[in-house]
């Protein structure tokens, strides 16, 4: 079930719940408003007290005196201004004193005539206008009960109408709070929609692109929460993709570079050999001088090929991680001098001025000397094609604390500053001036696999130039 349909469901349950709350509510309340326009009201036991408490009073005060017409009087006066009526009854059933004067002298059941209780008076009435209620006459504070006070009292005197204000007040806040939650789900509804659905239906656009090979269009977010941050990190990830890729084009694109020059790199010198072999078996040299001189230009020419090859060998095993070095334990001096020496000649003879190191120093140093030899022959070939007859390469050997600096400098026309960055990437071919035509020799290989035989020795490489002062190539080995 997708997240917007599992939304939308429970909100709906929501919405019903609270349309049911809502509806149970309006009719509780509505019969609440009924019951309290239709019901009757209630006597109140406080109404009967306001009603007899004075003439109780006074009965109580006087009742010795009851004989008396002037406290019969009075006391019936008071009856009559309370609007109830009284009648006076003794223990043994005799009306002793009544508001209809006719009344008294007879005798009442008291079984069924004496009503202390409220409810049981209310009860009694049998739907009359009027109430009978009895209560005790006492004989002083202390005194015992000598004597009961019937009342009958008009109900309409007594009767006090029931408040319904707390139930009305409860729902009301039920209903109100019912609908602050309804605008509170349509609220949450809209944000959960705007804030939570809308983005990720709009990152999973953008994924599609990127998965359409469509980098170009950034991902943005323009609040700042959760989500915001996942879209940086999504952005991110496609700017990296986006690199990525381009990498992956310009290395295919390069590699293709790569073989075409090669191809013709390698095609150039074999077709020249093959020449000079059909020149040698169709007995054009007529003599061992032209002979030596025709085996010299094929020597030449096998052994660019052979560096052409090796370089292509070294870079296969550089892209499977396992280009191959060999470390052992050597000394430096006689291991630099044997290098140096095949390395100055070809400078001299490539018209340069060649600085040797004047002090090698003779330290015990672990590495492969076949791979060290093949960096300073690039390292210096690379100054070569980057230099003119006239000037000049030098190469120093140093020991510094537990290093050994090897340094390769030129005085040619230097490194762009523009090209610098990217000096050590494979297929890189840095643009040079038009005057040297030996600029765009090689593979664009050689560096890079200088890099890879250092950092397997555990060394660095770094370099220095200035356009149109030179260049300058320094590594280091570690010493045992």
């Amino acid at each position: 079930m997708s997240l917007n349909t599992w939304s939308a469901r429970w909100l709906k349950t929501t919405f019903i719940l609270l349309i049911i709350l809502v509806g149970c509510s309006l009719v509780l309340f509505l019969n609440l408003l009924e019951t309290r326009n239709s019901t009757e009201s209630t006597v109140s036991i406080q109404q009967v007290r306001l009603r007899v408490n004075p003439i109780l009073l006074n009965l109580e005060q006087n009742i010795h005196l009851l004989q008396e017409t002037r406290v019969r009087e009075n006391l019936l006066s008071i009856v009559k201004e309370n609007g109830v009526e009284l009648s006076y009854v003794g223990l043994d059933g005799t009306i002793l004193l009544s508001s209809s004067p006719t009344s008294e002298g007879k005798q009442v059941n008291l079984r069924s005539a004496l009503h202390y209780d409220l409810n049981h008076a209310v009860q009694a009435t049998n739907g009359n206008d009027s109430l009978n209620i009895a209560f005790p006459v006492m004989a002083g504070p202390e005194g015992s009960q000598i004597g009961n006070a019937l009342f009958t009292i008009p109900k309409a005197m007594v009767m006090v109408k029931e408040t319904v204000i707390f139930p009305f007040f409860i729902l009301g806040t039920l209903l109100i709070t019912s609908m602050v939650l309804g605008i509170y789900l349509v609220l949450m509804k809209r944000k959960f929609k705007t804030q939570l659905l809308s983005p990720i239906h709009q990152l999973k656009k953008h994924a599609e692109s990127i998965l359409k090979g469509q980098y170009n269009e950034p991902v943005q977010y323009n609040r700042m929460d959760e989500m915001s941050e996942l879209y940086a990190m999504f952005d991110l990830m496609r700017t990296e993709i986006m690199h990525l890729s381009e990498l992956r084009i310009r290395q295919e694109t390069a590699q293709k570079e790569l073989i075409t020059n090669i191809s013709h790199d390698i095609k150039t010198p074999i077709t020249t050999v093959k020449a000079y072999i059909e020149a040698i078996l169709e007995g054009i040299c007529s003599d061992k001088e032209t002979l030596m001189e025709y085996m010299k230009v094929m020597q030449t020419n096998t052994d660019k090929t052979a560096r052409l090859v090796e370089d292509l060998l070294v870079h296969a095993l550089q892209e499977l991680g396992q280009i191959s070095v060999e470390p052992y334990e050597v000394y430096s001096s006689p291991t630099f001098e044997r290098m140096l020496k095949p390395i100055g000649h070809v400078v001299l003879t490539s018209g340069m001025i060649y600085e040797a190191p004047k002090n090698i120093p003779n330290v015990l140093i672990q590495m492969d000397p076949i791979r060290i030899e093949q960096v300073i022959s690039n390292l210096v070939s690379n100054a070569l094609k980057h230099t003119s007859p006239g000037d000049a390469i030098r190469i120093n050997v140093e020991l510094e604390a537990d290093q050994l600096n090897v340094t390769i400098a030129d005085s040619g026309q230097g490194i762009r500053a523009q090209d610098m960055p990217f000096v050590f990437e494979r297929y890189f071919k840095g643009q040079t001036s038009w005057s040297n035509r030996n600029a765009h020799e090689g593979t664009g290989l050689g560096l890079s696999i200088c890099k890879s035989i250092i950092e397997a020795h555990g060394g660095h490489i770094s370099f220095s130039s200035k356009e149109g002062q030179g260049t300058i190539f320094q590594f280091n080995l570690p010493i045992c």
